[in-house]
């Protein structure tokens, strides 16, 4: 029940991205889906145990980037938590059309994650803005699933 509890405050006290440079992790299992490893949460990351948050804070590897690329998506929406979660949920709800074509579509088809994981690995990304996601959300849900399919061609 604590757990649940714990993201009032992390809410009430945040501030806009644009004042975040760094955000760091902190344990939370009732708030992340089974199977994931970080959310980004009004300028903080959810993970899953606290191995997870140490490795987070200790060190600037690629999970780390993804969840720091949300950070810089939140900024490119008028610098608002409030918008940038506004317009994911708005993504995934459309989505949700392509469940059948693929597993979590909404979730993999959103513009805000194609980005997110097609730069993850790229630790030098952040430098220039993180708006590669306007692109994305331009594209029809089947032109963005062909673009999955063409980058993760196990699924």
């Amino acid at each position: 029940m604590r757990m649940m509890f714990q993201i009032i405050p992390i809410m009430w006290r945040a501030v806009r991205p644009s004042r975040i440079a760094d955000m760091p992790a902190v344990v939370n299992t009732f708030w992340l889906p089974k199977g994931y490893d970080g959310l980004t949460f009004f300028g903080k990351i959810l993970a899953p145990t606290q191995e997870m948050a140490d490795n987070f804070n200790a060190s600037y590897n690629t999970m780390k980037n993804h969840e720091m690329i949300h950070l810089r998506q939140a900024q490119s929406c008028g610098d608002s938590w409030l918008r940038f979660y506004l317009l994911y949920l708005w993504y995934c709800v459309k989505g949700l059309r392509m469940r059948r074509q693929l597993k979590n579509a909404a979730y993999l088809l959103n513009p805000f994650e194609l980005e997110a994981y097609g730069r993850m690995h790229d630790l030098g990304y952040l430098k220039g803005p993180a708006t590669e996601w306007r692109q994305y959300a331009k594209m029809s849900l089947q032109k963005r699933l062909e673009h999955y399919k063409k980058y993760h061609p196990t699924h």
